[in-house]
């Protein structure tokens, strides 16, 4: 049984802490937090730490190839220039925003930029996911699902990974790198909705796929990370001091270091108390390392 070390990565809680993002180039690791409405960067070598502000909701972040970040906010897409602090808007939200936002989003082999939503409302499957690519939105699949999350690509190039955090499913495609299609959806995880059942684990949110294939997945309520192969068999989990870790990335210059983001947003005061680092970023040493984060190509 391996026995993992948790470190707490930043000082202060996040609201809803999301999308960390490891940028190899500048050894920074680059979160947001979603209801702070902010996008964080850290170079753990130095300590230093810097934020920035968003006009709403900020979801998901993409290494720019041409420098900087590329935000998805609730009002839509952004640049967002880590030099000067200054945000020049990409393309408009292509959703109503009085019921929708971004959410989860993971750039592809190609250089494209997927971006699922969030029906907030909940009552119905309503939620769709977008790509942004070389700056033109297009929808690429609509309804059946409330909150996208859990994208991730295989090291082939092959496969695509997403979740329903509502629905406690996770599901694979098959993955053309060179057209950005899709096909062939197949169930790879259906866990528990009952949370009085022994087994209740948690709901499946943001996750990263390692360099051997394998999906690491942030179980939201369940408290822990789990390790699946490709075939999707369970290989693993770490236990983390947080009830609700959001997504994981893989950093340090080995890109062995998992980072995981959590939330402490509508939490219980009971739930805070015995879980005082709700919120923090956490990270852990892993045995397998990340894939490097693929570049948005405007």
């Amino acid at each position: 049984m391996n026995i993992y070390e948790i470190k707490v990565v930043s000082d202060k809680a996040m609201q809803v802490g999301e999308c960390p993002l490891w940028h190899g180039k500048e050894a920074a690791l680059y979160w947001v937090d979603i209801d702070g409405r902010a996008v964080h960067r850290l170079h753990p070598a130095s300590g230093k730490h810097e934020q920035w502000s968003m006009p709403t909701e900020p979801s998901a972040l993409a290494i720019n190839a041409g420098g900087g970040l590329i935000v998805a906010l609730r009002s839509g897409f952004a640049h967002l220039d880590t030099k000067t602090g200054s945000l020049a808007e990409i393309a408009p939200a292509p959703f109503d925003m009085a019921t929708t936002r971004f959410n989860d989003g993971k750039v592809d082999p190609a250089g494209r930029f997927w971006v699922g939503t969030i029906f907030e409302p909940r009552s119905a499957d309503a939620a769709e996911m977008f790509v942004l690519e070389k700056g033109n939105v297009r929808k690429v699949w609509s309804g059946g699902m409330t909150v996208s999350n859990g994208l991730g690509f295989s090291p082939d190039k092959r496969t695509m990974y997403h979740s329903d955090t509502t629905m406690h499913r996770i599901d694979r495609f098959d993955f053309d790198a060179a057209s950005g299609a899709i096909s062939a959806p197949q169930p790879f995880q259906r866990f528990s909705t009952d949370k009085k059942a022994f087994d209740y684990g948690g709901r499946p949110d943001g996750a990263a796929v390692d360099s051997e294939g394998n999906y690491w997945s942030a179980m939201f309520e369940g408290g822990k990370i789990l390790r699946f192969a490709p075939d999707g068999h369970l290989l693993g989990e770490i236990a983390v001091p947080v009830r609700c870790p959001t997504m994981v990335t893989f950093g340090g210059p080995d890109l062995r270091t998992l980072y995981i983001t959590s939330a402490s947003h509508n939490r219980s005061a009971e739930e805070i108390a015995n879980h005082p680092l709700s919120g923090h970023v956490l990270s852990v040493r892993v045995d397998v390392a990340g894939q490097p984060e693929h570049l948005y190509q405007a």
